[in-house]
């Protein structure tokens, strides 16, 4: 008897190859935007590049510009060029290129959407896409009722036994925990929550996911990642540039709703969730909504909570605005651009342990970490002046940029006294992998069209983080105006004091 071969391509047990999307099509809304120029479109052309796309793959965009087909299809093709992370290669631009499609409207355009309609149907009958189309709203969220309207009035949402229809929202996913219901319930009137995917750029990071992999692939960290050992958690996402260009999203957002609400507290979650029973959606979303569920503000607010404004002044040589003198903003903004945060995850294995979160504009320079800081030996058998030098051990997991992971720990200085100094083992992407990482938005766009929903926040999610952030919002709210603080520094002193208080202090990275 002969043995019949299965075919790699489709089978799951062979690693080694990656899941390609099935028969599809991508409709983006906002094409003309930086978000859709610099990430989606070089994300798209990546995966083709890669061969993770079907061959009947198409693209459509749709805006107001009064486009052609082939304009719509130079704007995607100066985008890859300038932005793609893979080498550009004309082969597969004119592969991909056979399915670009453009349609002029606006939003309340009856007329666009049934000609969107028909583009749509158009290329399932040309190119073979299976009737299977992903609807990306690279939108603000004012526009969200107005399109998602459109797509059920059109026949655009609808879905049949054998295809499939998703729509995928970009943060902020509202402003409070009001707002993201009332959103939420105009995104599920039209469709069901399992074809709904919020993107967080930050959980498609490959280090994110090797937080993962770090706490449950190894026994050498799960015995320690309790109240027993660790003192406290830094979460920290830094930006060293300014909101130059952006007022009309960011005035009356701020650091907190652009940053905590989603990207930090979703790491939270991550390092702080336990053990899934198994990898599939719904067991890791379960974990993440158990943590998301007992994490609440410490207070008093004033002292366990700091918001700034950056001023003007001098970063890198050179001499930069502040934020009341940016295009657009207002001179009397109250909007924070730095935000930092006490939070308490109540359960049995964090007890006790601080959460320490911030994000900020203009600061010494980018970057995203975790940071688990250990308690300190309960005893030292050296003398003082032997271990001064000391500090706490760390487990650091950098996101971004240098992905990778540091430890810190005591070592003896050679020589022939006995002195304990803080000493670094690092482990670097870079350096370990042959592999280059791909961007978070290829993986997350592919899962779209795979209908993989692991790395994408359910309605839970988004309220519970709102939940937690809007006692500190609304206590800001009655303070005024943020305090000041210098380009290039690490936020204003408030900041500094926040942990001071407890005789900790922020990591300079």
């Amino acid at each position: 008897m002969t043995r019949a071969w299965s075919n790699p391509l489709r089978d799951p047990r062979d690693k080694r190859l990656p899941r390609i999307a099935g028969p599809s099509s991508l409709v983006i809304f906002g094409v003309t935007g930086d978000l859709a120029r610099k990430k989606l479109m070089p994300a798209i052309y990546d995966l083709a590049h890669r061969g993770l796309l079907p061959a009947g793959f198409s693209l459509v965009g749709f805006a107001r510009r009064d486009w052609e087909h082939q304009d719509f299809g130079e704007l995607v093709h100066d985008s890859v060029k300038e932005h793609a992370r893979t080498p550009f290669k004309e082969s597969v631009w004119n592969r991909l290129a056979e399915g670009i499609r453009f349609v002029q409207g606006t939003f309340d355009d009856d007329d666009a959407f049934d000609r969107l309609a028909q583009t749509v149907k158009d290329l399932d009958a040309e190119r073979g896409t299976g009737g299977n189309t992903a609807f990306y709203l690279s939108i603000p969220p004012s526009a969200f009722p107005v399109v998602t309207k459109q797509l059920a009035r059109s026949g655009l949402a609808d879905a049949s036994e054998e295809t499939w229809r998703r729509v995928v929202i970009e943060k902020p996913f509202g402003r409070d925990l009001k707002s993201a219901k009332e959103l939420n319930e105009i995104v599920n009137d039209v469709f069901p929550e399992e074809s709904v995917f919020r993107i967080d750029h930050y959980l498609g990071k490959e280090t994110v996911q090797n937080l993962l992999a770090l706490r449950f692939a190894n026994q050498l960290f799960e015995p320690i990642w309790n109240a027993n050992y660790v003192d406290h958690v830094q979460i920290t996402m830094a930006e060293d540039i300014g909101l130059g260009g952006r007022a009309g999203y960011y005035d009356g957002i701020g650091a907190a709703r652009d940053v905590i609400q989603n990207h930090l507290l979703q790491l939270l979650a991550l390092t702080a969730m336990e053990e899934p029973v198994s990898f599939a959606p719904r067991a890791l979303r379960s974990e993440k909504i158990k943590v998301l569920s007992a994490t609440k503000p410490l207070g008093p607010l004033d002292e366990t909570t700091a918001r700034g404004q950056y001023a003007g002044g001098w970063q890198g040589g050179m001499k930069v605005p502040g934020l009341l003198q940016e295009d657009g903003f207002s001179k009397d903004s109250t909007t924070e651009t730095y935000a930092a945060v006490t939070l308490e995850v109540q359960n049995r294995r964090w007890a006790g342990v601080p959460f320490y979160l911030r994000t900020g504009k203009r600061l010494g320079r980018r970057v995203t970490e975790i940071a688990v800081v250990f308690k300190r030996a309960p005893h030292l058998p050296f003398d003082s002046t032997s271990t001064e030098e000391l500090g706490q051990n760390a487990l650091v997991i950098r996101v971004q940029p240098d992905e990778g992971i540091t430890l810190r720990f005591g070592s003896k200085v050679p020589g022939t006294t006995m002195e304990v100094r803080d000493v670094t083992m690092d482990f670097g992407y870079g350096h370990a992998f042959t592999e280059s990482s791909p961007e978070a938005y290829e993986r997350l766009i592919l899962d779209v069209l795979l209908g993989e929903p692991s790395l994408f926040p359910v309605n839970e999610e988004v309220e519970l983080s709102w939940e937690i952030l809007d006692p500190i919002l609304d206590h800001w709210a009655k303070k005024g105006a943020p305090a000041a603080y210098p380009p290039g520094s690490w936020g204003p002193p408030s900041a500094d004091e926040m942990l001071e208080r407890t005789g900790r202090n922020w990591r300079r990275p």
